[in-house]
């Protein structure tokens, strides 16, 4: 790692202790020389990694976190992404004109190895994971490591590679919001929708956030962006450096594209569309980004790339395929934590499908999937909070087939029993999880256990 001297000596607040907080605060004292304070809401009983910074000699604050703090003439705040900035704590650090970093800035300073940066609403972790797999296939020398918002610190990523290695790194809007001077030599943008607004407002703010990826690359780095939206392609005079672009829709003679059943990258093709495992149109604009990122870092062999796109299954709670039940074939989406995201799950399956549904309400209503109910659902499961939006939206698609209930756990048994041979099973909230779950992660697990479950004791 690079031994900066920025935060030698100084006073840093560390705002929010899941794993990238609790990382920041031990590189930054550890590693980087800084006096550091580290707060969490979290009660300290129940805070495990408040109790091994302790350990380690970090002053820990929590259960409480108390505005008293910023009166201790701190040089930098680090918050997790997922705290607004109108938190009290943070609203008061941006007052006293404090600089407020998220944990991937600090990654990037101490970074040996060149960044390939992703960002976008929805595909990010499936295209983070294929480009780090394009290019370790046959690799010799040095590898490509996963980082960010896939799950992976990358602080404890950065700490440990070469100049030799890649860092591949999925960037979501709130990580983004909080960097300044991270500049991914390659940027790629999968699409922009409108999400998260609870958070950033308003959806220029929103935009805003995710174009922080490239806003400090020059004529020697790449943005790989999504060709297929107007908006989209104007976002690419953000950037200084070079437009690569990817289309399923239209040839883009020096990115990537779909022709003739066929994926290209300028002008060489790569793999028939058939032939990739991971099921869905937007599978195919997430192997373009890929495959146009895999390129652009070195990756000659195409029939690596291609052997990648034929064997790669998918990750775990994002389009992921579970089981076969009586020819029935089932898949856990449960990333899908917005209604785009359902959007683009239901457009992958032609055929019937029931779908399971439903989350935490933050407000939002469910008629834009409508037309896509009524074409592709054949009936629906609706469980949570958002049970009785998700249950009149049904209704006005026509849904005959609705059951409504509390819990995830009531209604996967009712929605395998309500799909006949040949069905897809869909679970697909569009909805977060935290009604009833942590994480999207714990919900998909529970899916998953529920799915298992009923197969046993409902054998083929």
């Amino acid at each position: 790692m690079k031994m900066v001297t920025t935060y030698r000596n100084k006073k840093v607040l560390v705002i929010g202790l899941a794993k990238s907080g609790a990382n920041a605060a031990r590189l930054l004292q550890d590693k980087l020389g800084a006096f550091v304070t580290a707060t969490d809401i979290k009660p300290f009983n129940e805070n495990p990694a408040a109790q091994a910074l302790l350990d380690d000699g970090v002053r820990v604050i929590t259960g409480k976190q108390p505005l008293a703090l910023m009166d201790e003439d701190f040089s930098l705040v680090v918050k997790n992404p997922g705290i607004p900035y109108d938190n009290p704590l943070v609203d008061r650090a941006e007052k006293k004109h404090i600089p407020i970093i998220t944990e991937p800035e600090l990654a990037f300073e101490i970074s040996e190895a060149p960044w390939i940066g992703i960002t976008g609403t929805n595909g990010k972790t499936t295209t983070t994971t294929l480009i780090a797999e394009m290019l370790n296939a046959k690799r010799t020398e040095g590898r490509a490591y996963l980082a960010g918002n896939i799950g992976i610190p990358a602080s404890a990523v950065a700490e440990k590679v070469t100049p030799q290695d890649t860092m591949v790194v999925e960037l979501s809007s709130f990580q983004l919001a909080g960097t300044t001077h991270l500049r991914p030599h390659i940027a790629v943008l999968t699409n922009i929708y409108s999400a998260h607004l609870d958070y950033h407002k308003t959806r220029a703010n929103y935009i805003a956030a995710k174009m922080k990826i490239v806003a400090n690359q020059n004529a020697a780095d790449f943005f790989v962006v999504n060709w297929d939206s107007p908006e989209w392609q104007g976002l690419s005079h953000q950037t200084k450096g070079q437009v690569v672009p990817f289309s399923r829709k239209q040839v883009v003679s020096n990115g990537a594209y779909l022709k003739d059943g066929e994926l290209y990258f300028q002008g060489t093709p790569i793999i028939a569309a058939e032939d990739i495992r991971i099921p869905g149109a937007h599978n195919i604009e997430n192997a373009l980004a890929a495959i146009a990122a895999a390129k652009l870092a070195g990756q000659k062999d195409n029939d690596a790339i291609a052997h990648v796109l034929k064997t790669f299954p998918g990750v775990k709670h994002r389009m992921q395929y579970v089981e076969t039940w009586q020819n029935r074939k089932i898949y856990n989406d449960s990333k899908a934590t917005n209604i785009v995201s359902t959007e683009v799950a239901l457009r992958s399956f032609p055929g019937p499908v029931v779908l399971i549904g439903g989350g935490l309400d933050r407000g939002f209503t469910f008629e834009k999937l409508i037309p896509l109910l009524k074409d592709h659902v054949r009936a629906m499961v609706v469980y949570g909070q958002t049970k009785k939006l998700m249950a009149a939206t049904a209704k006005q698609a026509g849904i005959e087939n609705l059951t409504v209930v509390d819990t995830l756990d009531e209604a996967v048994p009712l929605a395998m029993h309500a799909s006949r041979p040949g069905d897809v099973v869909l679970f697909s909230p569009a909805a977060a999880s935290w009604d009833q779950f942590h994480t999207f992660e714990e919900r998909g697990d529970r899916f998953i256990a529920d799915v298992n479950q009923f197969i046993k004791e409902n054998p083929s």
